[in-house]
């Protein structure tokens, strides 16, 4: 059912970042864009930018924390930490975060959920990959039955309940490579069944497939991964919107252009033994990074640390 005709009852503040997804989930023309970001400057980037909500993408969370690949090597702490410092940054401003498989049984989804939930995150995602996943743009995921992917999901929702708090619940099914489209639409009506919010279907191969999906699940909000040389076809915005997808999260955003620019700028250092200015400062980073709000900020406390500028 629609996020706005559920029935279910949450403490969530009407102003809450919670709340402000969910509304824009269920606004009439409307999609839900996700920049992916996975560290503190790429968020502020994206806030600065003008983004009104984010999303922390588990590959990038994996390479920038850990240096791996994304091959089921991030713990829920690592998630968890890395997600709770950059909900923190505008608390106004959904983040929907990866949560990969729960990291473990239903006890384990569920302290999952919590612990999201006291990080600030608006929406999580959950797989049903085995637990030593690996990118949804991989080839040869391995999968968990039917059974235990919907045990995952009835977890989070009854770990949400007991919170007392508010998240969005995203099912996401990886079954469509391994198992076929009708078998992976159906895992994802039997998680909207048991209380998921959201469906995600990863990796899939068209546009029909877009659509049918859209119409398949309707009216629950389906959300799109878009990976520029993955699995699935490249949209833009109103691509998605058009195919009646409510949300679109762009999980690489930051990660080539940030790969090509630093390799550029330490195969320069290297070879030459210096590196051109490219434009940037100390001053305009720190900028991004909020500086002035926070310079105001001691001044409104009677700190003198910052009077004189920087």
């Amino acid at each position: 059912m629609p996020l706005a005709m559920t029935g279910r009852l949450f403490a969530t503040e009407a102003n809450s970042p919670v709340a402000r997804l969910r509304a824009e989930l269920s606004a009439v023309d409307n999609i839900v864009v996700g920049p992916g970001v996975y560290d503190g400057l790429t968020a502020r980037i994206a806030l600065k930018a003008g983004f009104e909500c984010l999303y922390m993408t588990g590959a990038g969370t994996t390479m920038s924390r850990l240096g791996m690949p994304d091959i089921g090597l991030a713990t829920l702490n690592d998630m968890r930490d890395n997600a709770a410092m950059i909900a923190g940054l505008e608390p106004s401003v959904p983040l929907v975060a990866d949560a990969d498989t729960g990291y473990g049984g239903p006890v384990m989804v569920g302290r999952t959920v919590k612990q999201y939930i006291q990080a600030g995150v608006a929406a999580l995602h959950l797989e049903d990959q085995v637990h030593s996943k690996r990118c949804g743009h991989l080839l040869n995921k391995q999968l968990v039955d039917n059974t235990e992917f919907i045990s995952r999901i009835r977890a989070a929702v009854m770990a949400r309940e007991e919170s007392k708090g508010d998240i969005v619940i995203i099912a996401r099914t990886d079954a469509l490579q391994e198992l076929g489209y009708e078998a992976a639409r159906d895992r994802l009506k039997e998680a909207i069944a048991v209380g998921a919010d959201v469906a995600f279907l990863e990796g899939l191969t068209s546009i029909e497939q877009g659509r049918q999906i859209c119409q398949d699940l309707a009216p629950s909000p389906v959300l799109f991964n878009c990976v520029p040389g993955g699995l699935s076809p490249t949209l833009s915005v109103q691509e998605a919107k058009d195919l009646g997808f409510k949300m679109i999260i762009f999980p690489g955003l930051f990660l080539s252009p940030v790969t090509v620019a630093a390799t550029t700028a330490a195969t320069a250092l290297k070879s030459q033994g210096y590196v051109e200015n490219s434009g940037g400062s100390p001053k305009t980073i720190f900028e991004i990074c909020g500086i002035r709000k926070l310079m105001e900020f001691d001044a409104a406390a009677g700190g003198k640390m910052y009077e004189k500028g920087v």
